[in-house]
């Protein structure tokens, strides 16, 4: 059983997040990306259903740009497969934990846990953050 990551959003979000994380972490072949709706004619559902089915048997990790957005919902539909994994709310922050962690680690969800609890960390107001330091330093 092989485990992957699929990265989805609306538009080239997920390609872009690759790139970058590809540019700091090297390439990583159990990552893939869906560019949902760049063409008059894309279907996300057979995009989807195709990605499942190539991927029976895997334990499967998807992140998705935002909750509740049609990408994620579609993904929705799988959330109680065997194995598989959903995740809202993609940033580099957490795709880099999630890729570099994901071959050493015996749990999954533990994984997942930790690296959104990392991610959100990185998320700061700067102006704030810096003003609080100065603060204390000054203290």
């Amino acid at each position: 059983m092989r485990r992957k990551i699929i990265l989805a959003s609306h538009g080239n979000f997920a390609t872009g997040i690759l790139s970058s994380l590809e540019l700091i972490c090297g390439k990583n072949d159990n990552i893939v990306t869906i560019d949902a709706y760049m063409t008059a004619d894309y279907n996300l559902n057979d995009e989807i259903s195709k990605i499942m089915n190539e991927n029976k048997g895997n334990e499967l990790i998807v992140v998705t740009d935002i909750f509740g957005g049609s990408v994620n919902n579609e993904f929705l539909n799988y959330i109680h497969t065997e194995n598989f994994y959903l995740i809202a709310g993609m940033n580099l922050p957490l795709v880099i934990e999630l890729a570099t962690q994901l071959e050493h680690t015996d749990s999954i969800t533990a994984l997942i846990k930790q690296a959104l609890e990392n991610s959100i960390m990185t998320i700061q107001f700067c102006n704030e953050t810096i003003q609080n330091k100065t603060e204390e330093e000054d203290f």
